[in-house]
C-alpha cells in the first residue's frame, strides 16, 4: 500500500473515532463562549486545514526518512488533537481540554523539533497547528470561567 493512503486510510479511521456522540456534542455547542470570540464559524475550516497540513508533514517525513517511530509519533498527536471535544464531551469538564490541549501542543513541538532536522518542510507543515492550538486552549481556560 502506497504511503499516502496508509496516511490517509488512519487518518479517516482516527478522527470518526475519536467524535463525540451527538448529545455529547450538544452538551458541548450550548456552553457559553467568551464574548471576543467572533470567528467561530471559522474554526471548521481552520481545523481542515491543519488536518491537511498533518497530513502533508506526515507523507513528506515517510517519504524523506521512513522512520516509524515518526510516523506513531503523528499518529499520537492526531489523537491528542482529535480527542480534546470527546475529552471534554465525556468528562464534561473543560479543564480536560485545557489539558489536552496543552499536551498536544507540547507534542507537536517536541515532533516538529525531532522531523525538522530530517525534514525541514514537514516541520514547517505543523506550524498552523503550533500557532492555532494555543488559541484554542486560551478560548477552552475562558470557558471554563464562563461554564462553572
Amino acid at each position: 500500500m502506497p504511503a499516502w493512503l496508509a496516511i490517509l486510510l488512519v487518518m479517516l479511521l482516527v478522527l470518526p473515532a475519536l467524535n463525540p456522540g451527538r448529545q455529547d456534542f450538544a452538551w458541548f455547542l450550548r456552553l457559553r463562549r467568551p464574548r471576543w470570540l467572533s470567528f467561530e464559524r471559522w474554526i471548521p475550516l481552520i481545523w481542515l486545514l491543519i488536518y491537511g497540513c498533518f497530513y502533508a508533514s506526515a507523507l513528506i517525513c515517510w517519504q524523506t526518512v521512513a522512520q516509524p517511530p515518526l510516523m506513531a509519533g503523528y499518529l499520537v498527536l492526531v489523537v491528542l488533537v482529535q480527542s480534546y471535544t470527546l475529552v471534554i464531551c465525556r468528562s464534561r469538564r473543560l479543564r480536560n481540554g485545557t489539558v489536552i490541549g496543552l499536551l498536544g501542543w507540547l507534542w507537536g513541538l517536541l515532533l516538529a523539533l525531532t522531523v525538522h532536522s530530517q525534514a525541514p518542510g514537514a516541520a514547517h507543515l505543523l506550524l498552523p497547528y503550533l500557532l492555532w492550538s494555543p488559541v484554542g486552549t486560551w478560548v477552552t481556560w475562558q470557558m471554563e470561567a464562563l461554564n462553572p
